[in-house]
């Protein structure tokens, strides 16, 4: 259990399961699991075996896949992340005095959620494209992506410190 502000105690959401009402469903992670790597993986397999085999391959693949990317969603809780940053987003050496976190906010989710989205990559094989899909992901964020990235790479490098053990940087680039 987790204490809210208002001093209510708050049960933390499990994500559940649509189908089964198991905890820790994570339907995003295992769809990008399975659409970005392992559908193609296992069709490019298949192929071996003709047009048949690779259409297998594909729904296996798909499903290895996806499993895999709901692993990485998984160890991302995303109201710790959340909490996280509202906590310490005004002492990280890109914070501007007077920007609310609210501005932050949609970047250090950028960050953490692409940095799933991206296994596999380093950030700076991965900044173009997230430059790219700042517009669409900033939602009533007024940060440009040039103030936006800082924060968006520090959320992106607390996500992969916890998923590899690796120091975390904490100088801005």
């Amino acid at each position: 259990m987790e204490k809210r502000r208002d001093n209510m105690t708050t049960t933390p959401d499990a994500n559940r399961d649509p189908i089964s009402g198991e905890p820790g469903a994570h339907p995003v992670g295992a769809g990008i699991g399975a659409a970005a790597g392992g559908a193609a993986a296992g069709a490019a397999g298949g192929a071996v075996g003709g047009p048949i085999g690779a259409a297998v391959g594909a729904v296996v693949g798909g499903v290895a896949g996806g499993l895999a990317g709901k692993g990485v969603a998984e160890s991302i809780d995303p109201t710790v992340e959340d909490a996280y940053w509202r906590e310490t987003y005004t002492t990280r050496p890109y914070y501007e005095k007077g920007t609310a976190y609210d501005d932050y906010a949609p970047a250090y989710r950028y960050g953490w959620e692409s940095r799933s989205l991206h296994a596999g990559r380093a950030w700076n094989d991965a900044e173009s494209d997230l430059s790219r899909g700042w517009e669409s992901a900033k939602a009533h964020s007024r940060l440009t992506w040039d103030r936006a990235k800082h924060a968006t790479r520090d959320a992106w490098d607390r996500v992969e410190h916890s998923m590899t053990g690796h120091p975390r940087k904490t100088d801005v680039r």
